[in-house]
Parts: structure tokens; C-alpha cells; sequence
């Protein structure tokens, strides 16, 4: 991926899983719906990622669109967050959602915690 903005992206992969599970809410036809991720403390890196559908823009929120999906973060985790990509795999390591973040400098074995 080649950032041509500073935004948040999603891949193809999870862009069918989200809308999947948005279904699965739902939520997949309201348009107020959303996927918001985020950046909280914990994690054996100090930081975790969090994802979560939602319906209420906050007032300091950063509002992104990729590939059809609306993506909203808080300000705070945008610092942490921007040109970041959200992947999912299937594959044989079962990981599910994950982050292709270029601002980590490290992250732990199981890839939900990170540190800038």
C-alpha cells in the first residue's frame, strides 16, 4: 500500500469481513453505522488496537472512507494510527484482524499490541 493521504485504510480482505460482520449486526444497511478503531494503553507492547462498530461521531473524531467503508478514529489514536492499514487473514495462523501500522517500531508476537 502507498499512502496518498494521511487517512486510515482497510484491505480488500477486511473490507469483506466487516461488511460480513456488519450483517451479522445488523447494522450492514444503516448508514449511521460505522467502524470505528482506536488505540488504548495495555498490551505487553503498551499499546492495543481496538475495533468496534459504532453510530456517534465525537466532535474531535477523524472521519475517513476506504473502499466503500467508513472508518472513524479519535484524534489521539489518529497520531498513532495515520497511514495505517486494517488487514484480515483467514490463513492457517488464524490471526483475524490486524494492523500493517508503518509508525510502530515494535510490536509483540501476537500483533495487538505495539509500541511508537
Amino acid at each position: 500500500m502507498v499512502a496518498t493521504d494521511n487517512g486510515i485504510y482497510i484491505s480488500d480482505k477486511a473490507k469483506e469481513k466487516v461488511i460480513h460482520l456488519m450483517q451479522e449486526a445488523g447494522v450492514e444497511n444503516d448508514p449511521n453505522y460505522f467502524l470505528r478503531v482506536g488505540v488504548v494503553g495495555g498490551g505487553c507492547s503498551g499499546l492495543s488496537y481496538k475495533l468496534d462498530f459504532d453510530n456517534e461521531v465525537k466532535p474531535m473524531d477523524q472521519v475517513f472512507e476506504d473502499k466503500g467503508i467508513k472508518i472513524v478514529t479519535d484524534l489521539k489514536s489518529f497520531l498513532y494510527l495515520v497511514n495505517t492499514e486494517l488487514e484480515f487473514s483467514d490463513g492457517l495462523n488464524g490471526k483475524g484482524f490486524f494492523f500493517s501500522n508503518p509508525n510502530a517500531s515494535r510490536s509483540c508476537g501476537c500483533g495487538d499490541s505495539f509500541a511508537v
